[in-house]
């Protein structure tokens, strides 16, 4: 494997960030623009135009899709040796729908790591999913990365992570010369997120599924970019589990915000969803009743020890300084 200081050496470094405009890469390009030496070159790749009064200097903004043919290109403009690959559909849109996500999901890595091949990057960092292990009653707890990955097909984003690891994986064997380094965060959390997770902890009532404590292995966004930041900088590659440490229960979550607990059993959720998903009541359908039954908690012991960054916040401290910062509860 080559190494980093090789690429700066004689070019300096150059890193194109695919889903720049997102939450996480918009906390990414910050940190990158803030560190960034002479002679290195920093391309923020988004779909959504980013405006003039938001963008940093130094930093090459391009609009663009990662299912676009000619992304090969713009690595080529650029001399890319480094891709990290963000663009995902998360949380999706009231107009969205399974095909639409597979594209950008699914295809669009497929788009990305070919132009990688095409254009010689040296390496590209994805940020998969512990969504990836699938969400299952008989899932070890914890997980590690030799775990099985079994992305649940009725889940959209769990479906479509397990599908890009598979891909990944066959990259690995067929094109050695293109480095992969994988993180699998868990539920990340910060100052200012807000999706489908803390949309949970937001209503008057914390909802549960009796049987279940629902764990959630939260990691900080800011040990996620730490995480990806150090990618880039040092020679590192491998797959690895991005977590805080420990797992935070619904019940847990219920009293640290003052709110009523309700675990109800998992029939009634499914029936209810069932119902009220088609008619527009929910954004739910009943399949997140498996999402919340059955978290995956991730061990980041392989972060640690082979990866050598130590999160800075465990996933209790990642949560109470969500609580914290949104104002929600009592101490």
């Amino acid at each position: 494997m080559s190494d980093g200081n090789e690429v700066s050496a004689t070019r300096g470094r150059s890193v194109l960030v695919t889903g720049a405009g997102g939450y996480i890469g918009r906390l990414l390009i910050d940190h990158l623009a803030s560190e960034r030496a002479s002679g290195e070159t920093l391309v923020a790749l988004d779909l959504r135009e980013i405006p003039e009064a938001e963008r940093l200097p130094g930093v090459v903004y391009r609009g663009g899709d990662v299912r676009d043919p000619e992304l090969a290109e713009l690595l080529r403009e650029h001399a890319v040796d480094t891709v990290v690959h963000l663009a995902a559909i998360v949380t999706p849109g009231p107009k969205s729908n399974r095909e639409l996500e597979y594209s950008v999901d699914v295809l669009g890595t497929r788009n990305v790591l070919e132009a990688c091949l095409a254009a010689g990057v040296r390496k590209i960092i994805v940020t998969s999913s512990g969504a990836a292990y699938g969400y299952h009653a008989d899932n070890p707890v914890p997980l590690d990365e030799d775990d099985a990955l079994r992305g649940n097909p009725e889940f959209a984003y769990s479906d479509h992570k397990r599908q890009v690891e598979e891909m990944l994986a066959h990259h690995r064997e067929a094109h050695p010369e293109l480095e992969q380094l994988v993180f699998r965060p868990g539920a990340i959390l910060g100052d200012q997120v807000a999706n489908q997770i803390t949309a949970l902890f937001e209503k008057p009532v914390v909802l549960g599924v009796a049987g279940s404590d629902a764990p959630f292995t939260f990691v900080w966004d800011r040990d996620v970019v730490g995480c990806i930041a150090r990618g880039i900088r040092e020679d590192h590659s491998g797959i690895f589990n991005l977590a805080g440490g420990g797992a935070t229960s619904m019940r847990e979550i219920a009293q640290r915000l003052g709110k009523p607990y309700l675990p109800l059993p998992a029939w009634l959720l499914e029936g209810a969803l069932a119902l009220l998903h088609p008619l527009g009541l929910s954004q739910y359908g009943p399949e997140q009743v498996g999402f919340l039954r059955y978290r995956p908690v991730l061990s980041n012991r392989r972060l640690v020890a082979e990866f050598g960054y130590t999160p800075k916040l465990t996933s209790n401290e990642v949560f109470e300084r969500y609580r914290e910062q949104r104002g929600l509860g009592r101490p």
